[in-house]
């Protein structure tokens, strides 16, 4: 098993190539397409260094795996499967997310809530193969409904992929302020993450490191129960949903969810071109969060 690592540096998300290089079978992890806020401009120019990476490896994409519908980047799961092939994994809570944000966004009937826009949808211990690399999906909501873990074995390695769950243990977890999330259930998710052996390596969706540190995908079990600054042994799980709960209180609402959610629950497509040849999103006006100075 080998695990290479991309830092999307404008969202600071982590998309991780998982590969069974004897198999020359690989899985692309939370891919990101670069999305320009103030100008409305989409491009590749990022995600085309994964896909310049899995082509010199001669390797076959099978998978491309969404952790979840991100609200903080664009994915670029679209773009990836037009370039590499795979099939598109993303848990089947998925459809739940879609109905939530169907009613926000007032998108028409033709939008599908049945999460049939993805080729492979994932419960609680659905295993997929990737060579000799068994990946089983661990459902941990709480950030979202929907979101999915995974973790992959061989006979050398275990690892897990924890999506927006677990940060590093000096930033923390996740905020559960989105529309069906829950304090309380993330919590009860983490500690099923923090079961797993504890030398176990977590590869991080995201890093937000303090001034001074690096960026850095992977942290362990054993280092999150030590000392993540959210959830380490010995913080209760009313402890934990006072402190997230304040904490969510103060957040804005990320920089890129309107653009990103509406493309991401429809795995990753973007909008069809209008009569013009031109695509359009729709923004919401004071539904999401509040206002936060």
């Amino acid at each position: 098993m080998q695990v290479h690592s991309f830092l999307h540096a404008d969202t600071e998300t982590y998309t991780h190539v998982l590969a069974d290089v004897e198999a020359g079978q690989c899985a692309i992890i939370d891919p990101v397409l670069d999305f320009d806020a103030k100008s409305g401009h989409t491009s590749t120019q990022s995600l085309d260094e994964v896909i310049d990476f899995v082509k010199e490896q001669n390797w076959t994409l099978t998978y491309i795996i969404e952790t979840h519908a991100h609200a903080d980047h664009v994915s670029g799961a679209m773009a990836v499967k037009d370039a590499l092939g795979g099939k598109l994994v993303i848990g089947k809570y998925i459809s739940d997310v879609q109905k939530i944000f169907k009613e926000i966004y007032n998108f028409d009937s033709s939008f599908r809530t049945d999460a049939s826009q993805f080729d492979i949808l994932t419960d609680e211990g659905s295993t997929l193969m990737l060579g000799d690399i068994k990946i089983t999906a661990m459902h941990v909501p709480g950030h979202t409904p929907a979101d999915m873990a995974y973790v992959a074995t061989d006979s050398d390695k275990h690892a897990v992929f924890v999506g927006d769950t677990l940060f590093a243990p000096d930033v923390g977890t996740a905020r559960c302020d989105f529309p069906g999330g829950d304090a309380a259930t993330l919590y009860r998710s983490i500690h099923k993450l923090l079961a797993l052996n504890e030398d176990t390596i977590m590869y991080l969706c995201h890093d937000y490191p303090a001034q001074g540190r690096k960026h850095c995908p992977t942290t362990t079990v054993r280092a999150q129960k030590q000392g993540n600054i959210h959830v380490k042994d010995g913080i209760s799980e009313a402890e934990f949903v006072q402190m997230r709960e304040r904490r969510d209180a103060t957040l804005a609402m990320p920089r890129l969810i309107i653009p990103s959610v509406q493309i991401n629950i429809d795995a990753g497509a973007l909008p069809e071109p209008e009569d013009n040849g031109v695509r359009y999103l729709k923004v919401p006006l004071n539904v999401l969060g509040v206002s936060v100075h």
